[in-house]
C-alpha cells in the first residue's frame, strides 16, 4: 500500500479520451497555467520545488503519464506521438487556457512532438534538459538500445532505477531518497512485466520518433535550461561532446529560443538547483 498522505498536495484524477485514469497536481493560480511533462519513470512530483514556488504567480498542473506514477497502466505502445496526445488531451480534458508546457528529459521531447502535431498547443515553451536535442544515426540506435538490454541482464529493475536517478545528479542531495523510495513502492505496486516493457518502449520512442528536423516548426517563445555538468546529455559513449555543444544545436533549430546553462548541475535540474531553474521560469513567463 503507497500512502500518499505525507505529501502537501492532493492528487487529482481525470480520465482521458483513450480510458487511462491519469493522476496530477493541481495547485496555485493566475493568468497563466504551467502544465509540467515529467521524464523517463519519474512523475509530476519530481517538479514540487517548481509547484512550491511558482504557486505564487501561475496555475502549475504536473500531470503523471499513463503508464507512471499514480496514473493507469495500460496496454499502451507509450510512444512519443501516444504521450503528446495524452498531453493534448489532458489540456483539452482539463480545458486550460493560457498554458505554457514545460517538459523534463523524455517530457521535453513529448512537448515538443505535440507542438509540431498541433502547432497552437502553447503559448510558450520551457525545456529542462530535453531529450530530442541529441541525434541518433540507425547504427548509434542500435548501440544504445544494445547497451541498455546488457545492462538490464545484470541488475534489477530497482537497482536500475535507484542508479539512473542517481547518475541524475551531480551532486546528488540527500533528500531525494525520499522520491526514489516511494517511486520504488510504486513500482512493486504493479507488474514487473508492464514496467519494463513501458521502459523499452519509452526508450525506443526517444530513439525512432526524432524531433530535431522538425524544431524549426516551433515558433513559441522557448527556455531551454540544461546543466553544465548533465551526465546522461549527450551519450557520451555515443556522443564525446559536450551538454553545451548538443543544448546550443539544438537551439539554433528553434525559432525564437533563449538558454539558459545551469552551473555545477546535472540532468535533474529542477531537483538539484530548483531555486535557478524558478527564477528563470518566472523571468521567461512573466
Amino acid at each position: 500500500m503507497i500512502h500518499t498522505s505525507q505529501h502537501k498536495y492532493a492528487l487529482q484524477h481525470v480520465r482521458l479520451s483513450n480510458g487511462s485514469n491519469v493522476a496530477y497536481i493541481d495547485e496555485g493560480s493566475g493568468e497563466h497555467t504551467i502544465a509540467f511533462v515529467h521524464g523517463l519513470a519519474t512523475y509530476g512530483r519530481s517538479w514540487r520545488y517548481q509547484i512550491d514556488e511558482l504557486k505564487k504567480h501561475y496555475r502549475c498542473i504536473a500531470i503523471d503519464l499513463p503508464g507512471n506514477g499514480y496514473s493507469d497502466r495500460g496496454k499502451h505502445d507509450y510512444s512519443m506521438h501516444f504521450f503528446a496526445g495524452c498531453v493534448y488531451d489532458f489540456i483539452q480534458q482539463l480545458k486550460l487556457q493560457n498554458v505554457i508546457l514545460a517538459g523534463h528529459s523524455m517530457g521535453g521531447q513529448v512537448v515538443m512532438r505535440l507542438l509540431q502535431e498541433v502547432s497552437d498547443a502553447t503559448s510558450k515553451l520551457i525545456l529542462c534538459a530535453p531529450a530530442g536535442f541529441e541525434t541518433f544515426s540507425p547504427m548509434e540506435s542500435s548501440m544504445y538500445k544494445s547497451t541498455i538490454m546488457m545492462l538490464d541482464m545484470f541488475s534489477t529493475e530497482e537497482n536500475s532505477l535507484r542508479q539512473s536517478i542517481r547518475t541524475s545528479f551531480f551532486q546528488y542531495p540527500k533528500h531525494i531518497d525520499e522520491m526514489v523510495e516511494e517511486l520504488i513502492q510504486i513500482m512493486r505496486s504493479h507488474s514487473v512485466r508492464n514496467y519494463r516493457h513501458m521502459i523499452d518502449a519509452c526508450v525506443n520512442g526517444m530513439l525512432d520518433e526524432p524531433v530535431y528536423d522538425k524544431l524549426h516548426l516551433i515558433k513559441q517563445p522557448t527556455l531551454v535550461l540544461y546543466g553544465e555538468r548533465d551526465a546522461l546529455i549527450p551519450n557520451r559513449w555515443i556522443h564525446p561532446v559536450t551538454t553545451k555543444h548538443i543544448a546550443e544545436e539544438g537551439v539554433k533549430q528553434l525559432q525564437n529560443a533563449q538558454l539558459e546553462m545551469i552551473p555545477q548541475c546535472g540532468h535533474f535540474l529542477q531537483l538539484e538547483k530548483p531555486h535557478l531553474v524558478n527564477a528563470a521560469i518566472k523571468k521567461f513567463v512573466g
